[in-house]
């Protein structure tokens, strides 16, 4: 787990060259964009270092994009995961931008209208469950319209999950066992064919003195 924190963490750097370039849109707008307050935010350095792995800078980081609304989850947030989570985030490029796309909503959602929803779709398609501050249930709103050229920024303290990646798989039926079959006792007859015998005993006893009849009347 550690060692997956430290491989984010290294790249963080990097990231941030990558970001100020493609944000140069932003210094015609009075707020920096998206990518730039994540950049300029040491608690988010490896949200910065999993959106350039994932190609998001671009997008984060033009002003006439969006408007988006970002709820960006801090270090510690991504430090929680599940470590085989955050390998294979870290493994699986359409992996990690299902994760990252599920924390973005088109449009400007500010804190007002936040706590006024029950739910909202994401650019990844799914929706987030929506109660007050709370987000599927679990995860915290920390701090709020943290405004963007392209949008606004929220502040969570875990991160968001796709549904689809969290439903658990559908635990299959038990076979159904077969009663066994009555055992037989030990002369071999089991109780049905033994009472079937004695019927036809009974019956051939009855035909028998039938024809003993028959003759001593003739």
């Amino acid at each position: 787990m550690k060692r997956s924190i430290k491989m984010l963490a290294a790249g963080a750097a990097a990231a941030a060259l990558v970001v100020a370039p493609s944000a140069v849109s932003a210094d015609e707008h009075e707020d920096p964009s998206i990518a730039e307050i994540a950049v300029g935010n040491d608690d988010f350095s490896t949200l910065v270092t999993a959106v350039s792995a994932a190609g998001l800078v671009d997008l984060l980081s033009d002003c006439e994009a969006g408007p988006f609304t970002v709820f960006a989850p801090t270090n510690d947030a991504f430090a929680a995961l599940p470590a085989e989570l955050l390998e294979a985030a870290l493994a699986d490029t359409d992996l990690l931008t299902a994760v990252l796309t599920y924390h973005v909503v088109e449009g400007t959602v500010l804190a007002a209208d936040v706590v006024e929803l029950s739910s909202a779709t994401t650019v990844q398609g799914e929706d987030i469950a929506v109660d007050g501050t709370v987000l599927n249930g679990t995860v915290n709103i920390v701090a709020t319209d943290i405004e963007a050229c392209n949008g606004v920024v929220h502040v969570i303290d875990a991160v968001l999950l796709p549904p689809s990646l969290t439903e658990e798989a559908p635990e299959e039926e038990a076979p159904v066992e077969e009663a066994p079959a009555e055992e037989l006792p030990a002369t071999g007859v089991n109780n049905l064919t033994a009472g079937l015998a004695a019927a036809a005993l009974l019956a051939g006893g009855v035909a028998l003195i039938g024809v003993s009849r028959r003759r001593s009347i003739v």
